[in-house]
This record gives structure tokens, sequence and C-alpha cells, in this order.
């Protein structure tokens, strides 16, 4: 049979297609039970652990650059077997007690598989970032099989997420050339940010023990 280069090329887009729609439902599915959770505390301990959730899908662009960057194959397989971030859901909470309360109990599902975690709140990078990062797998019931899809999970309170925010834009805007006097600059606000997260969870458990 003689090799069809354009019918290679379409049969390589409706399988990207495909495993898109699996990361898009990967996403759905661990937003739904995130929003259990916090609805959960709101009930029970009259709190919400969540103040918003973020997500997001790699454009296809950006899983081809990731995979010629690392010398790897662009099919399908590559992209299952290699890269753990395409679908991506990030979790801003209002408290350090809230970033490891969620994870314990998403982590505690019987259909979450915990693959790896990074803890970047204990240990922050030497930038100064902080978040927890949790590779995890989720099951995807389709009508002919059940597919398990890889999904990064992001928590940080909303101070961390406050500077991981500017801290890129910052980046971005100088071509991701920072001064060192710059870098420094982004250091000590991630330590002052730090410092008031600490503050701020103290503040609240007090307010909570002198509840009646």
């Amino acid at each position: 049979m003689e090799f069809d280069p354009i019918e290679e090329i379409n049969k390589t887009k409706k399988g990207f297609a495909v495993q898109q729609q699996l990361y898009q439902a990967a996403i759905k599915e661990i937003r739904t039970k995130l929003e259990i959770l916090d609805e959960e505390f709101q009930v029970k301990y009259d709190h919400n652990p969540i103040h918003h959730i973020e997500s997001r899908l790699k454009s296809m662009d950006s899983i081809v650059r990731k995979l010629r960057d690392r010398g790897l194959e662009v099919n399908i397989d590559s992209i299952v077997n290699n890269l753990s971030d395409v679908a991506g859901v990030r979790v801003i909470c209002n408290y350090k007690d809230d970033v490891n309360s969620i994870a314990k109990f998403l982590l505690n599902q019987d259909d979450i598989t915990f693959i790896k975690k990074r803890d970047y709140i204990s240990k922050p990078k030497d930038n100064g970032y902080r978040s927890l990062h949790l590779i995890i797998a989720v099951p995807i019931f389709l009508y002919e099989s059940t597919e398990l899809v890889r999904v990064e999970v992001q928590l940080r309170t909303i101070a961390m997420d406050f500077w991981a925010s500017l801290e890129h834009k910052l980046k971005y805007k100088k071509e991701n050339e920072v001064s060192k006097n710059l870098s420094h600059r982004l250091q000590r606000c991630a330590i002052n940010l730090a410092a008031v997260d600490e503050e701020m969870q103290e503040i609240y458990r007090e307010i909570n023990l002198e509840k009646p």
C-alpha cells in the first residue's frame, strides 16, 4: 500500500483532536471534584477554602514545541507518555492550611491516581516561586472504553498567585532576561508575601478560636 502523506497528516490531526477532548474532560472532572469539596467545607465548617479555580489546556503549538525541545517524537503516544501538564487546573486558596487540606482530600478520593508531587511551598524555587504541584490521573468514561488521563493541579494561596502572575508578566516584558537587582527585589517580594500569608493564617485561626 502506497504511503499517503496527506492521509497521515489528517489521521494525526484527528488523533490530536480526540486526545484534546480527553484532556478537556479530565479538567471538567477535576474542577467538579474541587467545587464539591469547597461546597462541603462551606456546609460543614462555614468556610470556603477555595477562592477560585482556573484551568487551561496547552495549545497544540505549545505541545509540539515542548516535545521538539526535548528531542521527542511528535505523536499521540509521545504526548501521553511524556507530558504531564497538557491539562492544567490551578486552585487559588484563601489560606496556606487550605492548600494542604484540599490537596489531601483530593488525593484521598478513590478514583484519583497519584503520580507525583512537587512542594514549592515548603521548599520555594530560587526565584521565590511558591506553589504545590500535583500530577494526578483521573478516569474518563467513554462509551467504548475508560481512559486514565493525567492532569497537573497547582494549589497556591492568593498571595502566592499574585506574586507568580506578576513575576511571569514582568519576565515576559523583559523577554525572560531579568537583572540581578530585579531578581533580588522579586525574591524579597515573595518573602514578604509569604510573611503576610503566615500572619493572615494566624489571624484566621485566632478569630475561629474566639467563636462561641
